[in-house]
């Protein structure tokens, strides 16, 4: 049986990057969580040592529940490009280096690519709820969509200015929150969450 999370309850966001802590705040806000970030509780960050993003978001899970004492909500997400083989993938953080720039990083993914014509390119997020007791859930969110050249806009982090979803014309970078909200491999992943881990009744409220 999956485990709830109740209104009222505290969870922790583990995760030490702003974008992704605004995003995911912003999905819980509806939902009654009183939500407490990874950073603010002093807690270190895991190695990410797993080879995929499910096995990542149970690290760092694991980690902020452990330490806390308190339900732990994670994230791990990353870009991927077909024709690199799926990179930068896992390494999506580590290609933007110690100083976090995500415009080097954008960069070398363009230089890698050079003239190919294949810019098939998706975002894979996975969330993990962790328990101090050490259960854990994991979910699995995907978009998919197209790489693009110059980056465009200012309003995602990482990636997002260079990447399109299939259908659509503006990135990622483009697009205001509750657009990108609505379609988000991130999004996607949390629909589960939800529907798992909250129930119909929180379900029911994200809508109203």
């Amino acid at each position: 049986m999956p485990r709830r999370i109740e209104p009222g309850q505290k969870l922790v966001l583990a995760s030490h990057n702003p974008g992704k802590l605004r995003e995911i705040e912003s999905l819980l806000r509806p939902h009654g969580v009183d939500v407490v970030s990874a950073g603010a509780l002093g807690l270190p960050e895991p190695q990410e040592t797993a080879p995929d993003f499910a096995g990542n978001a149970r690290i760092k899970a694991l980690a902020a529940a452990t330490a806390s004492g308190l339900a732990a909500l994670s994230d791990d997400s990353g870009f991927c490009v077909a024709a690199l083989d799926g990179e930068p993938g896992v390494f999506s953080a580590r290609w933007a280096g110690p100083n976090k720039d995500f415009a080097a990083a954008m960069a070398a993914v363009n230089e890698k690519l050079g003239d190919t014509e294949d810019r098939r390119a998706w975002f894979i997020a996975a969330l993990c709820l962790a328990w101090p007791d050490g259960h854990t859930e994991t979910f699995l969110g995907r978009v998919e969509g197209t790489a693009v050249w110059p980056p465009r806009g200012d309003k995602g982090f990482g990636y997002d200015p260079m990447f399109v979803p299939s259908g659509g014309t503006l990135t990622f970078g483009e697009m205001d929150p509750d657009e990108k909200h609505a379609i988000s491999h991130r999004a996607r992943a949390f629909a589960q969450v939800l529907a798992s881990c909250f129930g119909r009744a929180a379900s029911n409220r994200r809508n109203v």
